[in-house]
C-alpha cells in the first residue's frame, strides 16, 4: 500500500479552501476601505541565549588565580569550572588535608585496611570491620565508578578539576609543611574523581542509611552467621582478633546538625531589599566542618560564602550578585524501613513475598583488607544481603531476622548524582526564578531545608531535601494506622509493610509536592518542621515524612520567631546591624520565660536545704548566683552555668505553668510551677555544679571555652573563653560540648562530663566548647550590590601552627562578631595577603 503524502494532503485541503472563500466573494466593488489597516512591525530579534559556563579547559591545561585575603579567606578566578575546582582543591588541601584525606580512605571501605578492625584497638567493637563492610554493602564506590562519565559535564569537570588541585598541593608540598596530625601516613595518598565521587555519594547518606551499618553488618538469615571469615590464607591471623559489635536502634541525626536560617523580603528589611542570617550549628571538628571561598568565572559565577568539605567548587551556604541563601538541618525521614513476609516454604530464610509473589533475597560476596599489627594485612570476606527495597538489616529484639519476618531500608538518597549540579545552578542564580529553577530541575540538597532572599526583596523557603515519594496508600495508612502510628513513634522512623507493593516509593518528592514559601516578608527555620516557616502562612503538606504539624516547637525555634516577629527596630523593619546583634545577643529564651518564678521559689526557700536523694542539699548559693545573673550567655555574664545547669535538669520533666496551645503556637508552653520537683531539679543543678567543683558566681568566660588539640589529639592548653548559648536554655547562637565521634580518625581530646544530663566537666572545669555555630553570615542587598559580614569560629585551617587555624577563633573568642566578607575586586585587592598564579603544566 502507498502512503499518502500527510503534507501534501493538508497543503491540498488548505488551497481548496481558500478558493472556496475567494469565490463565495463574488465579483463586487468592495475596496475594504473601511477596514483599518495595522501599523507595520519591525521584526523583533530574539534575545541571545546565553552562553554556557565552560567546563573543561579547552586546552587541557588548567590555570587559576589565588588570592588569599584577611583570615586566610581564597578567592579564587578561572575561566572554566575544571580550573575554578583545580583553584579551590589546592586552597582547600592547604588547610584540610587530613579531613578529606580521612574521608576517602572511609567511604572507601579501607578503615580496617589502615588502622585494624576495632575503633578501640583490641576491644573487638569491629566498628571499622561495620564502617567498611557497611559501605560495601551500600555499593556507593561501585556506583561512583559505574556512574561518574554519566554525570554532567559541569559535575565532571569539578571532580576532575577539584581533586588534581589537591593532589597538586599533596604532591608539591614538604611532609614537614603539611598537617603534622596525617602527614606522611600511607593512607595520605593521591585521589581521582571516583574517589570524591565515592565520598559525594556517602555524604548524602548520612542522615540516613550511613547510621545503619552495624544492623547491615549483623544482618543474616535465621540460624546463619553474620561473623565475616578469612580468606583461605589468612585463617590463622584471623583468629587473634574479636569480633563482638554492640548494635542498637540507630538515631537518625547522631553528630546533631543543626541551625537557625533566615530570609528577609522588602517587607522586613529598611531598604526594602533582600537580606539571609545563616547560622549552622555543626561540629567544629571532624567531617562536618565548613570553609570559606571565593568562586569567580567572569560572566558566568561570582559566587562566596561556606561549604562543607569536598563539594569541588560550589557553596553551600552563601550569595551572589542576586540571589543569598542559607540552610538548616531538616526534619524530614529520607528512608524507609520496610518489614518484610518471608515465604514459609523456603527454609533457608531468602525469599519473601510482595502481592503474592515471591521475591529473592539474594547475596553478594564482599572483602576487605584488615591490618593486624607488624605491617600486616589479611582479607576478610563477608556476604551482605540484599532486596528489591535495598540492604537487609538486623536489630537485636527489635528488627530481628526470624522465620517469618526480616527487614530492609530504603533510602531515597542511594544514590544521589544531582549534588554538584544542584548547588551549582543555585550558585549561578541570576534571580529568585532561576534560584527557585534550580529545585525544579535538581534534588541534590540531600537532607537540608533552603532560605533564600533575593536583591529585589523576595523570599522563598522550600524543604526539598531528598524524601521518599510515598503513594497515597502509604500516606494514609501512616497517618491514621495506629500500629504503624505506635511503631513510628517508638523506633524513631518509619516502618512500612513489604509485602504490598503500594507502600513502596519510586524516588524523591517532586518540587511541586514540598512544601515551601514565597513572598516579601519573611521565612525562617531554627530545626522544627517546615510547618511555621512564617507565622501568618502555615505550611501543611500529605506527606508526614517531612514532619510534624501542630506541634510544640523548640526554645531555640520560639526564640527566632519572637525575633522576627517582636525585635525589629523602631521602624519596623531590620537593617544588618540589627540582625547580627539578635544574633549574637546570647540570650535564653528560658530564662525570659521563667526565672521570675524561679527566684521567687528561691526568695521562698531561703537558707533551707532541699532534700534530695535522702541527702540535704543548700541552694543558697546557687539563688544568689541567679539573683546577680543578667539573664545572657556573654563572657561576663556571672552565674549564667547555674541556670544553664536548672535548664539540663527542668528539660528532664519541664514543670510548665501552661501547656501546650495550638492557639499559642510559639509561646506556650510557658510559666514555672513554683513546686517540689522544681527545687530537686535546682538542688540536682547545685549538686552538678559543686562536684565539678566551679564557683557559683563564676563569669561565663571562665567556665566556657574552646581548646584546641595538638597534632597528637592531645590538650594544647590554650583555653580561650567563650560566649554563646545553649539549645537546652533556649539559646540562639547555641553552643555544646559534643561527646560523639566527629566521623574522623583524627586524634582529639575531649572531657568526661559529670553526668549524662550535663555538658559540664570537673576535669575541664567547665564546658568544653566543640560543637555550634560554625559559618555565620548576615547577607544584605544594597544599591551597590550585595554586602556581607561573616566568621567561621573555627578558623579556615586545623593544620596546628597555621596563621589561620585560631585568627578568626580569637576574634569571637574576644567579642562575638562577624567580620567583613570580601566581594568585590577592590574590596579584595585592598584586603590581600598572598596571591599565586597555579598551573597544572
Amino acid at each position: 500500500m502507498i502512503k499518502k503524502n500527510t503534507f501534501t494532503a493538508k497543503r491540498t485541503l488548505i488551497a481548496l479552501s481558500l478558493a472556496g472563500l475567494l469565490t463565495a466573494c463574488g465579483d463586487n466593488d468592495n475596496d475594504f476601505s473601511n477596514i483599518q489597516q495595522p501599523d507595520a512591525t519591525t521584526p523583533t530579534t530574539p534575545e541571545p541565549a546565553p552562553t554556557p559556563i565552560p567546563a573543561f579547559s579547552p586546552e587541557g591545561s588548567l590555570s587559576a588565580d589565588v588570592t588569599w585575603t584577611t583570615y586566610g579567606v581564597p578567592h579564587v578566578k578561572a575561566d572554566n569550572l575544571e580550573s575554578m575546582a583545580y583553584g579551590v582543591g589546592y586552597a582547600f588541601a592547604r588547610d584540610n588535608l587530613c579531613v578529606l584525606a580521612d574521608q576517602i580512605v572511609k567511604y572507601n571501605s579501607e578503615r580496617a585496611k589502615y588502622f585494624g578492625p576495632d575503633q578501640v584497638p583490641g576491644s573487638g567493637d569491629s566498628e571499622h570491620l561495620i564502617n567498611d563492610f557497611g559501605f560495601l554493602t551500600l555499593g556507593i564506590r561501585e556506583l561512583a565508578g559505574e556512574n561518574l562519565p554519566r554525570l554532567s559535564a559541569n559535575s565532571r569537570a569539578m571532580f576532575q578539576g577539584y581533586t588534581t588541585g589537591y593532589n597538586k598541593y599533596l604532591s608539591e608540598t614538604p611532609i614537614e609543611e603539611q598537617d603534622q596530625s596525617c602527614a606522611g601516613q600511607p593512607w595520605v595518598t593521591e585521589i581521582d574523581s571516583v574517589d570524591l565521587l565515592t565520598y559525594s555519594l556517602g555524604v548524602a547518606l548520612l542522615p540516613g542509611a550511613a547510621n545503619f551499618l552495624g544492623p547491615m553488618f549483623i544482618a543474616a538469615p535465621e540460624g546463619d552467621s553474620y561473623l565475616p571469615t578469612p580468606a583461605a590464607s589468612s585463617s590463622d591471623v584471623a583468629s587473634s582478633f574479636k569480633i563482638h559489635p554492640t548494635v542498637g536502634l540507630p538515631e537518625r541525626n547522631p553528630q546533631e546538625m543543626g541551625s537557625n536560617g533566615w530570609g528577609l523580603g522588602s517587607d522586613k528589611t529598611t531598604n526594602g531589599k533582600g537580606m539571609v542570617l545563616g547560622n549552622p550549628h555543626f561540629p567544629h571538628t571532624g567531617n562536618l566542618r565548613f570553609w570559606n571561598f571565593h568562586a569567580q568565572i567572569p560572566g558566568h559565577l561570582n559566587v562566596t560564602g561556606g561549604s562543607l568539605m569536598g563539594l569541588p567548587g560550589a557553596v553551600n551556604i552563601g550569595f551572589n550578585e542576586n540571589v543569598a541563601w542559607t540552610h538548616t538541618f531538616s526534619t524530614a525521614e529520607h528512608f524507609v524501613v520496610y518489614q518484610l513476609t518471608l515465604d514459609e516454604n523456603d527454609e533457608t530464610g531468602l525469599t519473601h513475598v510482595v502481592d503474592g509473589n515471591r521475591r529473592t533475597i539474594y547475596e553478594k560476596p564482599l572483602q576487605i583488607d584488615v591490618a593486624v599489627g607488624g605491617g600486616q594485612t589479611i582479607k576478610l570476606n563477608k556476604t551482605a544481603y540484599y532486596t528489591n527495597y535495598g540492604p537487609m538489616i538486623e536489630v537485636p529484639g527489635n528488627f530481628d531476622w526470624n522465620g517469618s519476618n526480616a527487614f530492609a531500608i530504603k533510602d531515597a538518597n542511594l544514590p544521589n548524582f544531582d549534588i554538584v549540579d544542584h548547588w551549582l545552578a543555585m550558585n549561578m542564580a541570576t534571580s529568585m526564578e532561576e534560584f527557585k529553577q534550580a529545585f525544579k530541575d535538581y534534588d541534590g540538597v540531600i537532607f537540608n531545608n533552603t532560605m533564600a532572599a533575593s536583591a529585589d526583596g523576595q523570599v522563598f523557603y522550600i524543604d526539598d531535601s531528598t524524601v521518599p515519594n510515598l503513594t497515597e496508600t502509604a500516606i494514609e495508612q501512616l497517618t491514621t494506622n495506629p500500629l504503624l502510628i505506635q511503631t513510628k513513634a517508638a523506633a524513631g522512623f518509619t516502618v512500612l509493610p513489604g509485602n504490598i507493593s503500594q507502600f513502596d516509593f519510586e524516588g524523591p518528592v517532586p518540587y511541586e509536592e514540598a512544601p515551601k514559601y514565597e513572598g516579601t516578608d519573611s521565612v525562617q527555620n531554627s530545626n522544627d518542621s517546615y510547618w511555621l516557616t512564617n507565622l501568618n502562612s502555615p505550611i501543611v503538606v500529605s506527606n508526614p515524612l517531612f514532619g510534624n504539624v501542630d506541634n510544640q516547637q523548640s526554645l531555640r525555634s520560639r526564640m527566632g520567631q519572637q525575633f522576627i516577629e517582636n525585635e525589629a527596630g523602631s521602624d519596623g523593619t531590620f537593617t544588618p546591624a540589627e540582625v547580627e546583634g539578635l544574633l549574637f545577643n546570647n540570650r535564653s529564651y528560658l530564662a525570659e520565660n521563667i526565672l521570675p518564678s524561679l527566684l521567687s521559689l528561691c526568695a521562698a526557700q531561703g537558707n533551707t536545704p532541699v532534700e534530695l536523694d535522702g541527702a540535704s542539699v543548700d541552694v543558697s548559693a546557687a539563688c544568689a548566683a541567679l539573683e546577680d545573673w543578667d539573664g545572657t550567655m556573654n563572657l561576663a555574664s556571672t552565674g549564667a552555668h547555674v541556670f544553664r545547669e536548672f535548664a539540663f535538669q527542668f528539660n528532664q520533666a519541664p514543670q510548665w505553668e501552661t501547656p501546650f496551645s495550638l492557639d499559642a503556637p510559639v509561646s506556650t508552653p510557658s510559666g514555672l510551677v513554683q513546686n517540689e520537683a522544681t527545687l530537686e531539679q535546682l538542688a540536682q543543678a547545685t549538686r552538678v555544679i559543686e562536684q565539678a567543683g566551679i564557683a557559683f558566681d563564676a563569669p561565663l568566660g571562665e567556665v566556657q571555652f574552646v581548646e584546641r588539640s595538638l597534632p597528637d589529639g592531645s590538650a594544647s592548653g590554650v583555653k580561650l573563653p567563650w560566649a554563646g548559648a545553649h539549645n537546652i536554655e533556649g539559646g540562639f547562637n547555641v553552643f555544646d560540648v559534643s561527646s560523639n565521634r566527629n566521623g574522623t580518625q583524627l586524634p582529639r581530646h575531649s572531657y568526661a562530663t559529670v553526668n549524662n544530663n550535663t555538658a559540664m566537666s570537673a576535669e575541664a572545669q567547665g564546658y568544653h566548647i566543640n560543637y555550634g555555630t560554625s559559618w555565620a553570615m548576615v547577607i544584605s542587598f544594597t544599591d551597590e550590590g550585595p554586602k556581607g559580614r561573616g566568621i567561621l569560629t573555627y578558623s579556615q585551617s586545623r593544620k596546628y601552627g597555621s596563621e589561620h587555624f585560631l585568627d578568626q577563633t580569637r576574634l569571637y573568642s574576644t567579642q562575638p562578631s562577624l567580620r567583613d566578607i570580601y566581594f568585590t575586586d577592590d574590596e579584595i585587592e585592598a584586603n590581600k595577603i598572598e596571591q599565586v598564579t597555579l598551573s597544572s603544566e
